[in-house]
């Protein structure tokens, strides 16, 4: 299943809409990457809502692509994971460390807004 990618102002947005194979999750993976160079993006949400599992492949593949966008000059919100979810990464010790996240969509624009207005000030 592809996942759609929009753009919204100067951010990326995609919505997983429903579980992904790995395979599915490589080529999302390097889609944004591809994309946030193409369209000069100074941020990428990743909506996570519709996911009820998170597993390890999932998460590694989450924090590398969260560091190639950071690479490209992009900050990344991971946004919506579900408290079952949570729950179960962190008994399973799978973390997204040093990653911002969001409860939805709406707080996560917020966080890259507020995020790219203190960089354009310095």
């Amino acid at each position: 299943m592809e996942v759609p990618i929009l753009k919204q102002s100067d951010y990326l947005i995609a919505t997983i809409q429903a579980a992904l194979t790995d395979e599915d999750l490589l080529k999302l993976h390097y889609a944004l990457v591809e994309q946030v160079g193409k369209h000069r993006s100074r941020g990428v949400i990743i909506d996570v809502t519709a996911l009820d599992i998170m597993d390890s492949f999932a998460t590694r593949t989450l924090r590398s692509l969260v560091h190639m966008v950071k690479l490209r000059g992009a900050d990344t919100v991971i946004c919506g994971i579900q408290p079952e979810v949570a729950f179960t990464m962190v008994q399973l010790g799978l973390t997204l460390e040093g990653i911002s996240t969001a409860l939805d969509l709406e707080e996560g624009l917020a966080l890259l807004t507020t995020s790219n207005n203190k960089k354009r000030k310095i």
